[in-house]
């Protein structure tokens, strides 16, 4: 006898399941990525510390603009450091800086909502090793003094921070307070290097660009620190 067909109910059950499962849906979120990276290398942002912004936008609605242009940017892997001299060169040390804030905030939740919603699932059983398991562990348990010390110090690049995050256990709340904190003082330097750079003898010039080289030490030392720790505890 024949085998009766499969009913279109039940194959739109099977495919709606494939599609939307984990290893699916991280799929997706690598070839969102990547289509992000190279719109980003088609359309080259970091014109905008040569070429300026388009001059028919103006005040407050262009700082709201380049805020969301910089959240997008900065989920798409542009470095924050070109787009926060780019804030304070177009708009100055006060408006930059409040443009570069929320836009790290807006290209950090989209990032964690992403990670979380299309990665999370698939990527938790593959979390392996001493080291993915305290980083999984410490952003799940302190998840806010954690990610606030991450953001303080530049030794983490931003969009690894985001995705590890939305990994883990840590809740929305609590990323996106430490992220707008812990941002604040390293971008404030690099908005007031790019809002001086035309006078770079100039004191506030050269006060932002020490607060960067001291900052970036001090991550190295800190990520040197733990590293000579961790080695020595695998030693044992």
């Amino acid at each position: 006898m024949l085998e009766p067909a499969a009913s279109p109910a039940g194959f739109t059950v099977r495919c709606t399941r494939a599609l939307l499962s984990p290893w699916s849906r991280l799929s997706l979120l690598v070839v969102m990525l990547a289509a992000a990276v190279t719109t980003v290398l088609v359309l080259e942002p970091q014109r905008l510390l040569s070429a300026g912004w388009p001059p028919q936008l103006s005040g407050a609605a262009a700082v709201v603009l380049f805020g969301l242009a910089y959240g997008l940017c900065t989920a798409a892997f542009v470095p924050r450091p070109i787009l926060n001299l780019a804030a304070g060169a177009l708009f100055g040390s006060q408006a930059g800086l409040v443009s570069a804030v929320a836009g790290t905030v807006v290209g950090a939740g989209i990032a964690f909502g992403l990670g979380r919603v299309l990665g999370q699932e698939a990527l938790r059983p593959l979390l392996r090793g001493r080291a993915l398991l305290a980083a999984d562990g410490q952003l799940s348990r302190h998840g806010f003094r954690t990610m606030l010390a991450v953001r303080l110090f530049p030794g983490v690049p931003f969009a690894a921070a985001n995705y590890c995050a939305a990994v883990s256990r840590m809740g929305w709340l609590p990323f996106l307070l430490a992220t707008g904190i812990g941002s604040v003082p390293n971008t404030a330097a690099y908005v007031i290097a790019g809002s001086s750079a035309s006078s770079p003898t100039s004191p506030a010039f050269l006060i932002a660009m020490g607060f960067i080289a001291l900052s970036g030490l001090g991550a190295a030392v800190v990520a040197w620190r733990k590293r000579h720790r961790l080695r020595g505890k695998t030693g044992k």
